[in-house]
């Protein structure tokens, strides 16, 4: 199931002045935070727990001419007559280590092969490692069917490597993304404790479906083979007798309706959502720096810390990869509101298959036109019409007025605290608002929206009882890792993707 790691700064129902689930310095663009991500105090070492290091441990913290231990995996094998050479990985970074077998050690082994190897660690004579394994001593810990093994030394799809997604790991790009996920939730998780968040675990399940699209899913119980059989033969003898059941199986697992949340739910594929939420937040301009300072704090930890998957991928996936993330962490973001980007479109001279109109939704060519061409480069969209927004999101005070239309009819130009943050090639990112604090205005928005007041008395409850200002933003986990690692498709940067009729391993 997708699983919510949303980071809550604060929201009205906690009492914590920053919270974050899995969840102030205020950074401008012309001031980024360099140390954010420093800890204020010394931080205590930890010492290793396990008997043997990584092989990236070992490269990086060995000197030539030590005796080591390296597990991992055979990447590839290079036999010659009297030595064979070995890449090993045991997926700590991209590069392996080179082991250098002689005699009739290496002969046999396949890629595949686990491995556990014993020798001296020394300068390496040939081009492309600094280190190299020469081997004295191998165990195999797990032997490999060459023949029918599917990751042989060649490229492969991405839709190949989708129907192995349990050994796709395997594969560099593959493992590249895996290291950078593991560190972008890593660069999160620093950047939140660093604002002092607390990360709060949120429920996969609601009654609530405030945003639409929780009727995709229904929680039932589960009815045996027999039950169903004879609820079926109850229900055709009543219906002969012109009577009905006295008491229909229940529909509901809950005893009511019950939704995927928002960061659970399932449409095309299952997903990640990183949301937070701040107290005592009055301005959207204040919500932008903080979004802004988040991403590039995040994106500069993966910079610093996955340099050589970052390069591989900008290798052989995105050739502008390297360069658009360093222009993420140096250059500061767009910011435009949804009536100028409006405007901008309207200006553009393009022909787009949806013709731009103030009051609609912008369409995904919209948005990735205006990122990466108009502003090229991240641009947060703010101020967007009520009608197209949540009851949740603040009404802006100074766009309750009316613009008249060429018919002469007034149009309602009414908007929202409210902003998305879109990036080149992706689209949106990110989306987040200022949350309507004011009692007597949410209890009208419940009325204009035609939802139960009673259903939503506890969102009452956290303006009736010490209502704040706050607000808060959701970026979409996959749709991150797509901007960091260049990939097209979801699918390729979730180790199991889910989606309409596939759901293996």
């Amino acid at each position: 199931m997708g699983f919510s790691l949303s980071f809550k700064h604060a929201s009205s129902n906690l009492v914590a002045r920053h919270t974050y689930s899995s969840s102030s310095t205020r950074a401008t663009a012309s001031q980024p935070i360099t140390t954010i991500l420093k800890p204020a105090i010394a931080a205590r070492t930890i010492p290793p727990a396990l008997p043997n290091k990584t092989i990236k441990s070992i490269l990086n913290s060995t000197e030539p001419n030590t005796p080591v231990k390296v597990q991992g995996w055979i990447r590839s094998t290079r036999q010659q007559k009297h030595v064979t050479f070995m890449e090993v990985n045991d997926g700590s970074s991209l590069k392996g280590v080179q082991a250098i077998l002689e005699g009739g050690q290496g002969k046999g082994l396949v890629a595949g092969t686990s491995v556990e190897l014993e020798g001296m660690l020394v300068k390496s004579l040939g081009k492309g490692q600094a280190l190299e394994l020469q081997v004295s001593k191998m165990k195999v810990v797990g032997s490999c069917d060459g023949e029918t093994y599917p990751l042989q030394k060649k490229r492969h799809s991405f839709e190949f490597l989708r129907e192995i997604s349990h050994l796709r790991s395997r594969a560099k790009t593959a493992s590249a993304i895996l290291r950078l996920r593991s560190a972008s939730a890593w660069g999160f998780q620093k950047f939140f404790e660093s604002q002092e968040f607390t990360q709060v675990h949120t429920p996969l399940l609601t009654n609530q479906d405030c945003e639409g699209g929780g009727e995709v899913f229904k929680i039932a119980p589960r009815i045996s083979a027999r039950t169903q059989r004879q609820l079926e033969e109850a229900t055709a003898a009543a219906k002969a007798a012109g009577t009905q059941l006295a008491a229909p199986a229940p529909s509901e697992f809950f005893g009511s309706p019950v939704y995927l949340t928002v960061s659970g739910q399932l449409h095309l594929e299952i997903f990640w959502m990183l949301e937070a939420e701040i107290a005592f937040l009055d301005r959207l301009d204040h919500l932008l720096d903080f979004s802004e300072a988040c991403l590039k704090e995040t994106t500069r930890y993966l910079l610093e810390t996955c340099a050589d998957d970052i390069e591989f991928l900008s290798t052989w996936v995105d050739k502008g990869l390297k360069a658009r993330l360093t222009q993420l962490v140096e250059e500061p973001f767009h910011r435009i509101t949804y009536t100028h980007a409006v405007e901008v479109l309207q200006q553009s001279g393009v022909q787009f298959e949806f013709a731009p109109v103030w009051g609609e939704s912008l369409q995904s060519e919209h948005e990735k036109w205006l990122a990466g061409e108009h502003c090229k480069g991240p641009v947060f969209v703010t101020d967007y019409p009520a009608g197209l927004k949540p009851f949740y999101m603040r009404k802006n005070d100074e766009s309750l007025v009316k613009k008249k239309k060429e018919d002469g009819q007034e149009e309602d130009r009414t908007t929202v605290g409210c902003v998305d943050l879109l990036v080149p090639g992706i689209g949106e990112l990110m989306g987040g608002s200022l949350r309507e604090e004011r009692p007597e205005v949410l209890q009208r928005q419940l009325k204009d929206f035609g939802l139960d007041q009673e259903e939503y008395q506890w969102y009452m409850d956290l303006r009736k009882y010490g209502t704040v200002p706050h607000g808060g933003w959701g970026i979409g986990f996959e749709r991150y890792m797509l901007m960091v690692t260049g990939m097209d498709n979801v699918r390729d940067v979730i180790p199991f993707p889910r989606y309409n009729n596939y759901c293996k391993f």
